[in-house]
């Protein structure tokens, strides 16, 4: 059903009667063909290429979680950047300076960078004999799609990268009266040389990092008519009707620390030229629809509809359509949704079964990303993985999962090795270690960069366990376990005793953190910061609990539990009326700073919670925040948005999402051509993923709130999406939700069980409990201000 006849759906019954039934639910496998209105609404386009030197802001990102690429779309000369996951230079970095922290350079920590890049000549297809042009990204299918007529001849140039394969694929056809002659290159990044293949038609390039890391390059051509010959490096082809470029790269990166991360029995050029012959013993459209399937599969999980467009709106390009829902004030809700799902896509090419998503995901323009393009443990890398479980894509959490197991024997030992030497600021006074942490950069070498970060494990850790909370898969528990049993090992170690005042004027002997820094601001030697103190006290009750899922370490957990019942808790300022940030008088921090540090209660955890905790303190939270201000960079401002939306304030929320969509343009805060979020640094814009991903799952904890034992529909709409219909919200306790609403209410929902049997729906006023075998589903409809099973 389209979206229009959707809403007039909702306004038709709603008007007949007050009963409504929810549409039965299709697998993805088995879902109709999109409508052409739906397959607009998931299509980013645009009216003329991206500039070389704006590649980063105005290219197309396509990837599988391996490699990725930007795509400028220039008919006449087509430039490809490349990255791929596993190329870092830098090295272990276990070593200290005289402050007692790492090193946190290009050379010894190291950085994520550049791979190669591709530059497809094609002289008779150039301006200023081109019209009619469009390029797009369609999120649906993992594809960027490039048409213009040339000496009135239509071309077509499709480019993915394919999971299932393993390769980057660009097609070139046209219609009949057209041919393609012109050259492919391969360019390395890092002084390599593309030379001929051994085979017809291919060139590669192969480098070694001082790091002891290999890497190489493989590139294939195949073409239907014509003739095509690999010379000197470079693919050369003439009056080809139909070209099929084939590119695979692969490095020796292992997540094996026993191995030093580098598997010397890899020979990266071999795998990536087999990973290029099985790709071709397949047909272009095979390889085509293998790779559609995959990605759809995973994209389909959730559509998304947050109202009608004007059809004015819809006629404008990407760009133009951002610039003018800025200038005019104007909502337009089907571009929100586009940004939601476009954070789903990215999602999907960023992260399935190799690394994590770094600061820059698995897009580059040049080989020196700010702060290295490292995994930042003090909100960065946790904000990148807020959205998978929200939004249907659960399996491309695993990719964090993968690295935190992979590290975990590095960072046991650096912080064995390092973190009580005496140079340390931040070590445990009490002399005690144990467990681990990591600092706020960590790269893929199990090395850690830029500032001790004693917290950082208790974050990382309920990352993991609130992935739990979605799934209830004790396997996936048992084998995340040794990071929270090691996490708690630290802060056992770590907490000191102190005296505190309580609410009635007696004094009371607290457990709290020991020297530490609130990130990223105040003193670096203060005790208690609400940062640590909200995560510790989170960690400790996510490690009791699992011990008793698994039944493992009860005795331990039973210690655990006596530490939590000592843990201060942060508490309303006297003197400013907001949560405090330290334990100290002048408790404020910077007004507008970036981090929320103090405010972890709220968001990403739920000990602030409206509808259990003392009004005082949930007050004291709204005031923190507003002290923080609404303008800031984009990640800071999808953080503001998430605790807005826990504090049910929807329509400040959405004015930070507004914020974020606002065009960039000359390198200020907002999104580029290509919706990439843009961070304003003096004399520059920077890219930097995390709010791609960040504001995204905000949308949809605007839609729902959870955790286990409860389900709040609508708990933060905005007036802007009075109604709509979102299908695949995942909910802690193991569920997946349909719903749909109008007038800013709901009207139908439906429950899917991934592994809960009991909840509470919750809307407004109105809660109903529900009980669900596992895997069952349960459908309801809201009936003169009553939930009704349907």
């Amino acid at each position: 059903m389209s979206r229009r006849g959707f809403l007039q759906r909702c306004a038709g019954l709603l008007a007949a009667m007050p009963l409504l039934r929810v549409l039965p639910i299709r697998a993805a496998s088995s879902a109709p063909a999109a409508s052409t209105e739906a397959a607009a609404a998931d299509l980013l386009w645009y009216a003329k290429p991206a500039a070389e030197d704006r590649l980063l802001f105005e290219g197309l990102p396509v990837g599988n979680g391996h490699l990725g690429a930007l795509a400028g779309g220039d008919p006449g000369r087509e430039l490809l950047s490349l990255a791929e996951a596993s190329l870092w230079t830098g090295g272990r970095n276990d070593a200290l300076h005289a402050d007692g922290q790492f090193p946190y350079g290009n050379d010894d920590f190291g950085h994520f960078t550049q791979l190669a890049k591709l530059v497809l000549e094609l002289p008779g297809q150039a301006w200023p004999n081109v019209e009619d042009y469009r390029r797009e990204l369609d999120l649906a299918t993992g594809c960027v799609r490039v048409t213009y007529r040339c000496h009135g001849v239509r071309y077509r140039r499709e480019l993915y990268v394919s999971h299932p394969d393993q390769v980057l694929v660009l097609r070139l056809a046209q219609d009949a009266g057209g041919d393609h002659s012109g050259r492919l290159t391969l360019l390395g990044t890092h002084g390599e040389v593309a030379r001929d293949g051994t085979k017809p038609a291919r060139v590669h390039l192969a480098g070694r990092f001082a790091n002891g890391l290999r890497h190489a390059v493989a590139v294939a051509t195949t073409a239907e008519g014509g003739r095509l010959a690999a010379r000197d490096g470079v693919l050369q082809f003439e009056h080809c009707t139909a070209l099929t470029v084939v590119l695979a790269a692969a490095t020796n990166y292992t997540p094996h620390l026993a191995q030093g991360f580098i598997d010397a029995a890899i020979d990266p050029l071999a795998l990536a030229q087999a990973r290029i012959d099985a790709a071709l013993a397949r047909t272009p459209q095979q390889m085509h629809e293998r790779h559609v399937a995959d990605h759809r599969a995973l994209f389909d999980t959730m559509q998304v509809n947050l109202g009608m467009s004007m059809p004015a709106q819809r006629k404008l390009d990407t760009w133009a359509r951002l610039q003018a829902r800025a200038r005019s004030g104007v909502p337009d809700p089907e571009l929100e949704a586009q940004y939601l799902q476009y954070g789903r896509y990215l999602t999907i090419a960023g992260s399935r079964d190799g690394l994590p998503t770094n600061l820059q995901g698995l897009w580059l323009a040049g080989n020196d990303p700010p702060w290295q393009g490292d995994y930042h443990t003090d909100i960065n890398l946790q904000m990148n993985y807020w959205l998978p479980d929200r939004a249907g894509l659960g399996a491309c959490f695993g990719a964090l999962t993968a690295y935190c197991l992979a590290q975990l024997p590095a960072w046991t030992e650096n912080t064995r090795r390092w973190f009580n030497d005496p140079r340390n600021p931040y070590r445990n006074s009490t002399g005690r270690l144990a467990g681990w942490t990591v600092a706020i950069s960590t790269n893929i070498w199990g090395g850690n960069g830029w500032e001790w970060h004693p917290a950082g494990s208790a974050w990382l850790c309920n990352s993991l366990w609130q992935h739990y909370q979605y799934t209830l898969d004790r396997d996936y528990l048992a084998r995340v376990f040794p990071l929270l049993q090691g996490a708690c090992a630290f802060w056992q170690a770590r907490l000191v005793e102190t005296t505190v005042v309580d609410p009635d004027g007696q004094p009371q002997r607290v457990l709290v953190d020991d020297h530490d820094w609130s990130p990223e601001q105040g003193p670096n030697d203060a005790r208690g910061i609400s940062y640590a103190q909200e995560l510790v006290w989170e960690l400790f009750g996510n490690y009791i609990e699992a011990s008793a899922v698994l039944r493992r370490e009860a005795v331990h957990a039973k210690t655990i539990a006596a530490l939590r019942a000592r843990l201060y808790l942060p508490r309303v300022s006297p003197t400013s009326g907001q949560l405090e940030e330290w334990m100290s008088p002048d408790d404020r921090g910077e007004p507008g700073h970036r981090h929320l540090s103090p405010l972890m209660g709220l968001f990403p955890g739920d000990r602030i919670a409206p509808d259990r905790s003392p009004p005082a303190l949930v007050d004291g939270a709204r005031r923190l925040l507003a002290a923080r201000g609404m303008h800031n960079y984009g990640w800071a401002n999808a953080w503001r948005a998430l605790c807005w939306a826990r504090l049910k304030d929807g329509d400040k929320a959405y004015r930070l999402l507004l914020d974020n969509l606002a065009p960039s343009g000359g390198d200020a805060n907002g999104s580029g051509t290509n919706l990439f979020d843009v961070y304003r640094l003096p004399q520059q814009g920077v890219f930097q993923i995390d709010a791609n991903y960040g504001m995204p799952a905000a949308m949809l904890e605007l839609l729902l709130y959870s955790r286990p034992g409860r389900i709040e529909l609508l708990p933060a709409l905005p007036r802007a999406w009075p109604r709509g219909r979102v299908s695949g919200i995942g909910a802690r306790g193991g569920f997946v939700v349909d719903l749909a609403w109008a007038d800013g209410r709901p009207v139908e929902v439906t429950l899917r069980s991934v592994g809960g049997t009991a909840t509470t729906v919750v809307h407004g006023e109105r809660s109903l409990p529900v009980t669900l075998a596992r895997g069952g589903q349960l459908r309801l409809a809201m009936r003169q201000g009553e939930w009704r099973r349907t």
